[in-house]
């Protein structure tokens, strides 16, 4: 009698990892591999055009004494405009003034605190967007009388707004967040404009031919059909409410956020330029974290159901 091949293909198949874990495994080393080329780049910019420079100590037991005169000269990898990458990873375990807190420590604090203000502007943003996406998909009117508006919006420069909006409202943090909403609603107002209207036209036909309100129509297949394009643009206001809480803690004058210590260290920038790029770097982790989170709520809420637009 013949053996089935089913467990023998079975345990083939078992020692192999899943297309979802390849992908994952592969965007880890594609992102590991794009910081070590940037990390390779920057010093080897300095390395030929920065200013002389040289390593001194002990590594691993090993001492070190190495100097290097770069051949060439050029103006934007000099020590003030592009530190070296040590001496950034060394700013962070320095204080942040003298006898003063270390600096990983008060940029940690300062970016829970902007965080804070990203996450309530970026609610209010993806808030209205979705509503404004909804009376538009529903209303071609309306879509076609405010839309233009929408986009017209996002021309008005955010620097030339954030003083208009610290002056209006009193409480500093509330209108930070109002910053923040104003860079996001408009990313989630066009991806639930297009996810809205993404639904197969004839499964709109077959449920308005059993009589089906609009608003079931909205909620039982608009919204399920949206959810990549909604996810999509959820990830671009995420960053982009990061940005403008930064930008909106610049005139507002808060002792507090990413975006007080950038006006602090750059007016010690001729001293430590290292600290200014900390900041930097900080400011750029926030941003990744957030969208780390609306990825992590949409797996949570898709399941593997959808496929994922990428942006």
């Amino acid at each position: 009698m013949a053996i089935p091949a089913a467990p023998t293909l079975a345990l083939s198949n078992a020692g192999r990892a899943s297309p979802t874990a390849l992908s994952r495994r592969a965007r880890i080393l594609a992102i590991l591999g794009l910081f070590i080329g940037l990390l390779v780049v920057w010093e080897g910019a300095k390395w030929l055009g920065g200013d002389p420079w040289r390593l001194h100590g002990v590594v691993l037991g090993v001492p070190i004494d190495y100097e290097h005169f770069p051949p060439l000269k050029w103006r934007i990898t000099t020590d003030l405009a592009l530190p070296h990458v040590w001496e950034i990873a060394g700013a962070f375990v320095q204080p942040a003034q003298r006898n003063g807190p270390l600096l990983i420590q008060v940029l940690l604090g300062n970016a829970v605190f902007t965080f804070g203000e990203a996450l309530v502007g970026f609610a209010i943003g993806a808030t209205l967007g979705l509503i404004l996406g909804i009376a538009f998909t529903q209303s071609r009117t309306a879509e076609r009388a405010f839309v233009p508006y929408v986009v017209a919006s996002q021309t008005v420069p955010i620097v030339a707004i954030a003083p208009l909006v610290v002056i209006f409202l009193p409480v500093g943090w509330l209108a930070v967040a109002i910053i923040a909403a104003y860079l996001t609603f408009f990313p989630v107002t066009m991806g639930a404009l297009r996810g809205l209207r993404s639904a197969d036209p004839r499964a709109v036909e077959l449920m308005r031919s059993y009589a089906v309100s609009p608003r079931q129509i909205l909620w039982q297949l608009r919204l399920p059909s949206a959810l990549p394009y909604l996810f999509a643009s959820l990830r671009i206001a995420a960053s982009a409410s990061v940005v403008g809480a930064i930008i909106g803690e610049l005139p507002s004058g808060i002792p507090y956020g990413l975006g007080s210590s950038i006006l602090n260290f750059k007016q010690y920038y001729v001293s430590g330029p290292s600290k200014l790029w900390a900041t930097i770097i900080v400011a750029a982790m926030l941003g990744l974290v957030f969208v780390g989170l609306v990825r992590a709520v949409e797996a949570l809420v898709t399941r593997g159901r959808y496929r994922r637009i990428e942006t």
